[in-house]
């Protein structure tokens, strides 16, 4: 873990949405920030985010607290990799025995910081960002049909955007028997700001948008959790919106790229 992590959180379900299918997790004494976005009829998925966070969160927590933290990257990776592998395995059983919850699944982002670096597993199109000196970069990629077509350049990123594909996923955590999680690792610089969220607040927000807010509001992170919810409930907010905000210590930090 990195010492001096701050680490906020804020979720709504939108002014369109009945129910808030998204969840989320959080715990900066370890560097963790776990995110998911349920999808799936009636309640399930609500089941399956809350599955999804609770495997990986309390997996996580369990395997690092008493214990020193992971201080390679390929650890770090491992842990994330095997505790969404967990939830995709509890997330499918459940479906498959459960009539009312068949077909659920679930998004999910997951970020470990550990020695100076940060390692990222995702599954679907909720993303990781970095804001870093004035610049906002997505770190992760959308496993997405319109992901796809921008990939093999059928389509532009602003077409993606506003394409009827666009929430179509390629990937996703308990629609089948095992799952495949991309992971990176990053090395972290001194007041990194890292920004873990839904599509809720991507489908409404473009990335200059959310870069001007996270500017507008960087010397408070509270503050600019709940502008980036304000404003994406400004422009239509048609679906649950979700974000963990995890802010770098001032201090130089050392690790592997």
């Amino acid at each position: 873990m990195i010492e001096g992590i701050e680490m906020v959180a804020a979720t709504d379900r939108g002014r369109i949405r009945l129910h808030n299918e998204d969840c989320i997790a959080h715990n900066a004494a370890i560097g963790l920030a776990v995110l998911a976005d349920g999808m799936g009829g009636h309640n399930a998925g609500e089941v399956a985010s809350r599955i999804a966070v609770e495997v990986i969160a309390s997996g996580i927590e369990g395997a690092l607290v008493g214990s020193k933290p992971p201080r390679a990257s390929a650890s770090a990776a491992s842990l994330i990799s095997e505790f969404i592998s967990q939830a995709n395995e509890r997330i499918y059983k459940k479906a498959c025995t459960c009539r009312n919850l068949a077909g659920m699944g679930t998004t999910v982002v997951v970020a470990l910081w550990h020695s100076g670096c940060v390692s990222v597993g995702h599954v679907g199109d909720s993303r990781m960002y970095r804001l870093r000196s004035h610049e906002l970069e997505q770190l992760t990629h959308d496993h997405s049909l319109a992901q796809e077509h921008v990939d093999r350049g059928l389509m532009s990123l602003e077409e993606a955007r506003v394409s009827s594909v666009r929430n179509v996923l390629t990937r996703t955590v308990g629609n089948a028997g095992y799952v495949v999680p991309e992971l990176s690792t990053y090395a972290v610089a001194p007041h990194d700001l890292y920004l873990l969220c839904s599509d809720g607040l991507t489908d409404m927000l473009t990335d200059e948008q959310i870069a001007q807010v996270l500017h507008a509001f960087q010397g408070d992170m509270q503050r600019a959790a709940e502008a980036l919810i304000d404003e994406a409930n400004r422009e239509g907010g048609v679906d649950n919106i979700s974000l963990i905000l995890a802010r770098m210590p001032g201090v130089t930090v050392s690790g592997a790229a």
